[in-house]
């Protein structure tokens, strides 16, 4: 069996044995170069991914060489460079000069004007685990077949774990499949925005004639539109116009619509009317794959213990992993070196050890309040408002999860409350926690914003 052979029908049991995350991360530009007396020689796109098939994957390759060619005894790997593919010209006009290899992380893209799309965010470079594959494979669909298949699509999850990417790479590739159609990508800010701006100039039915064009409407963290009641009603008529029509709508928040509040119910029967996908928190290797990526996109080799320590310090934030690679980047860039493990914990103390990893009860007051709308002062006063029992149950409940905070200290800090009604609204969040899978959803979040230092101020 020829060498090229061999190693295909090694990476073909390979596939059913690892994720395809994984697959692609550490197989990809490797080969067998030479099969001589027992010893089998693989090459490898650099010193990443020679340590990691190596170290992780080693046994489970001689294994299934020695399936195929019983002569096999041992694996050895080198390092072997692929030639670097045709760099994609997406710099500005003014910018289109030589390219200094060393500053490739510096590297900008055009936006799409037209579409608000930024062409850096694309399926090729959005790593897919078990975290995120059904979002991945929604997305995907929408993006062959726009307007037929799941829609509208609502993808949902914590800050920082590749929803706008999702979203944009999904625009992207409709842009590039459908040229006859108009795609728009907003962000609900934005959006709220040219609503009141319209309003204002009594312009409101030229940006209502434009939207109704729109073949593709892709709007980003719509959570927002929480309690802004005169956008909710002109985004209510947008929605219906275009989904009456067939045209596709793609839509992210950072909870799932049963759990936005301040929405109307219209809206909501209409978001959860097409699939609804949720990412969640990436695992750790596929953290190191993401990592690995963002490293080969930057153009910088850091260690496996670097990557290693990254990913085991940052594990519920992509975006911080992005922004702790940033430092690594400014760090070599300035002292022409590549920072080892020791410069890596120095340069990324504050990151890692940041305040954000632990909380407090102001902290958390100001979590839940902000999560569903409302004022802190809210859930201290005393009412039994619906809309104001459930959080403070949920503030209870983390104080004394999260806290270790006594009854009647929690008691305290909610102007008094006996440390029996505290009792029974941990009581009750624990029990209705069993069942409800909406309130998980929403207490991770939660927890999640308490430990990534989010805030909508």
């Amino acid at each position: 069996m020829a060498n090229e052979e061999l190693w295909q029908a090694v990476l073909a049991q390979i596939q059913f044995n690892v994720s395809k995350a994984n697959f692609a991360t550490w197989f990809k530009n490797t080969r067998i170069v030479s099969n001589e007396n027992g010893e089998v020689l693989i090459s490898t796109p650099n010193s990443f991914s020679k340590e990691w098939l190596s170290n992780k994957y080693n046994n489970l390759i001689l294994k299934i060489l020695h399936s195929l060619d019983e002569a096999v005894k041992t694996i050895n790997y080198i390092i072997q460079t692929p030639l670097p593919e045709k760099v994609a010209k997406t710099k500005t006009k003014k910018e289109k000069k030589e390219i200094n290899p060393n500053q490739m992380e510096l590297e900008e893209f055009e936006i799409n004007q037209k579409a608000n799309l930024n062409p850096r965010y694309n399926f090729d470079n959005f790593i897919v685990g078990s975290f995120n594959e059904l979002a991945h494979a929604a997305a995907w669909a929408v993006s062959q077949n726009p307007g037929s298949t799941y829609n509208p699509l609502f993808i949902y999850g914590g800050v920082g774990l590749g929803k706008t990417h999702l979203l944009q790479a999904t625009g992207n590739r409709i842009v590039e499949n459908f040229l006859e159609k108009k795609v728009k990508y907003f962000s609900t800010a934005h959006f709220v925005s040219d609503i009141i701006r319209s309003i204002k100039n009594h312009e409101i039915e030229n940006l209502k004639m434009g939207l109704h064009q729109i073949d593709v409407l892709i709007m980003d963290d719509v959570q927002f539109l929480a309690g802004k009641e005169k956008t909710q009603e002109e985004f209510f008529h947008l929605f219906n116009t275009l989904y009456e029509t067939n045209k596709q709508i793609v839509l992210s928040s950072d909870r799932p619509p049963k759990a936005i509040p301040a929405l109307e119910e219209r809206l909501r029967s209409r978001f959860e009317g097409g699939m609804i996908a949720d990412i969640s928190f990436p695992d750790f290797e596929t953290r190191l794959a993401i990592l690995k990526a963002k490293c080969e996109e930057k153009g910088i080799d850091l260690s496996f213990e670097v990557l290693e320590y990254i990913a085991l310090s940052l594990e519920q934030n992509i975006r911080e992993m992005e922004g702790a690679l940033n430092r690594l980047l400014i760090f070599r860039k300035i002292n022409n070196k590549v920072p080892d493990l020791e410069i890596t914990k120095k340069l990324l103390y504050n990151l890692v050890a940041s305040p954000s990893l632990s909380t407090n009860f102001k902290k958390i007051l100001q979590t839940v309040a902000q999560f569903f709308n409302l004022k802190e002062q809210n859930l201290l006063v005393s009412t039994r408002r619906k809309e104001i029992v459930r959080p403070r149950q949920i503030a209870m409940y983390l104080l004394r999860t999260e806290l270790k905070e006594s009854y009647p200290s929690i008691g305290r800090k909610f102007k008094g409350k006996d440390h029996t009604t505290v009792i029974y609204s941990c009581e009750k969040i624990e029990k209705d926690l069993e069942k409800d899978n909406n309130l998980q959803r929403e207490i991770n979040l939660i927890r999640q914003r308490l430990y990534s230092g989010f805030s909508l101020k």
